[in-house]
Formats: structure tokens, C-alpha cells, sequence
């Protein structure tokens, strides 16, 4: 809990230190059925109030593992923060941080994106990609699960793997469908811009970027 503290301290005092340079999201798609979720429906949604589920759960309409092996995008532009094995009830998961201009604003933000329950990582920590760039395949977590895509995106970066580690309010969480048809189109810009690193606690032997 002191290190979560320290690291929340660092973060906002912008103390952190290491950052990347990536240019801004010119918009957001389905990490499924890429580009509208073509051939897939959103089974389970986000609900942060008991039973919690922080994000939405994609499904194949074949049903079953009948989306087994199915490719997973990148919704947007983007920096591949974290993307492991970690096993337990997860299987292989990633999370990728995007920049975006708030058009209501004009203020450049940031979101993490996740992935989880991946039967393959296609690309690692560190790497740079692009919206609609296939970046894992459907799993189902060694069988513990029919096959499905959890997916997550977060307004608190220093969420990392420790999601009970944050409070459960949407100044943390972002209802995924509803934030996607939100900034699905968004101007395009030319100039990078800065964007943390360093944002993450250790999770079971695994670091983020």
C-alpha cells in the first residue's frame, strides 16, 4: 500500500521521470470485429457496483470457442505497456496507453486500454501500434473459460494489473462501448507528445513499461 501511495505521489507531481514520445489517437475502434464489432456482442458489460465486473466481456455469435483463435485489434494509436502471462485467472494479457485530444477541451489525455484472457501476444512491452493493428488472438485462459475478450479501458493510469487497488467510480473506469462511440472519430495531428511511463506496480513477477 506505500509503494501504491509513492507511486500515485510521483505520478501527479509529475515525478515519474520516464516517458515516450507517440503521436495522438485520431480516433477509436472495437478491439474486436475490427472496425464496428462485426460478428460479435457484448455479453457481459462494465458494472462497478457489486458483483463488479470492470469492463465488458466480447463474445463470438457462433457461441462456445467458436471465436477460439479470432484476431484482436488495437483500438487506437498507441504504446504496449504491459503484455505477459501471468496465468491465475487471467491467462495472457496486455495493456496499451493511447494519447487523444478531448475535442470538448481541447486537452490532451490519456487511457489505458486491456485485454485480457489473449491464447497469444502478438507484439511486446514497449512496442508501438497502430488502430486496427492485430495484437493477440481470442483465448479462453487454458479452457477456464469459453473463449472471450475482456476488455478494459482505464482513466487511472496507475492501475496496472492491481484494478482493487483504485477506487471503483468512473473518474477511474470508462464504460468501453460508450467511450469508443464517443472519440471514434477524432482529428488527426501530426506532432507527438509526451506520454508517462513508469505508471505501474509489479504484477506476479511481471513489470510494465
Amino acid at each position: 500500500m506505500i509503494a501504491r501511495f509513492l507511486l500515485l505521489f510521483l505520478f501527479f507531481q509529475g515525478g515519474l521521470g520516464a516517458q515516450v514520445r507517440m503521436k495522438l489517437a485520431d480516433g477509436f475502434d472495437f478491439p474486436v470485429g475490427n472496425p464496428d464489432a462485426e460478428g460479435y456482442y457484448k455479453a457481459r458489460g462494465m458494472r462497478l457496483r457489486p458483483p463488479v465486473h470492470f469492463g465488458e466481456d466480447w463474445n463470438g455469435t457462433g457461441g462456445g470457442d467458436s471465436d477460439l483463435h479470432d484476431p484482436i485489434y488495437a483500438v487506437a494509436d498507441g504504446v504496449v505497456m504491459f503484455a505477459a502471462d501471468v496465468k491465475v485467472g487471467w491467462g495472457r494479457v496486455m495493456l496499451i496507453r493511447h494519447a487523444y485530444r478531448d475535442p470538448a477541451t481541447g486537452q490532451v489525455k490519456f487511457v489505458d486500454s486491456q485485454y485480457g484472457h489473449l491464447r497469444k501476444l502478438l507484439v511486446k512491452k514497449g512496442d508501438m501500434v497502430k488502430r486496427g493493428q492485430k495484437i493477440g488472438t481470442m483465448g479462453n485462459n487454458r479452457g477456464m473459460y469459453a473463449a472471450h475478450l475482456h476488455f478494459e479501458i482505464r482513466y487511472n493510469l496507475t492501475t496496472g494489473m492491481w484494478r482493487e487497488s483504485v477506487a471503483k467510480t468512473t473518474a477511474n473506469w470508462a464504460y468501453p462501448t460508450k467511450f469508443i462511440r464517443k472519440f471514434r472519430r477524432l482529428k488527426k495531428e501530426w506532432r507527438p507528445v509526451m506520454v508517462p511511463t513508469g505508471t505501474y506496480l509489479e504484477y506476479r513477477g511481471h513489470t510494465g513499461l
